[in-house]
């Protein structure tokens, strides 16, 4: 965050982020946990979100597959996005 960003275009910066990663994919597992999670998240765990977002689509998706471990800085947070992915789309 910059010193001259407010905490709601901080938020708003990084839901624009979460959905318009690159890949559709990516859109569609980030973009929706931001809209349900972005607001109630610490200080300290939005520095983690900043983090992550900073990360490509394709290790995004090897990370969620289980098909590579992201740093664990960002392990646990991602898992909570991969859970609720799966939820997500269990009920569709």
């Amino acid at each position: 965050m910059s010193p001259t960003e407010t905490p709601d275009a901080r938020l708003k910066r990084m839901k624009m982020r979460s959905w318009r990663r690159g890949t559709k994919e990516m859109d569609l597992v980030l973009g929706p946990w931001a809209d349900a999670h972005l607001a109630n998240l610490s200080p300290e765990q939005l520095e983690v979100y900043e983090v992550l977002l900073e990360e490509n689509d394709q290790d995004l998706m090897a990370f969620i597959f289980g098909q590579a471990r992201p740093a664990p800085a960002i392990a646990p947070l991602l898992d909570q996005i991969t859970a609720y992915a799966r939820d997500r789309l269990r009920k569709v």
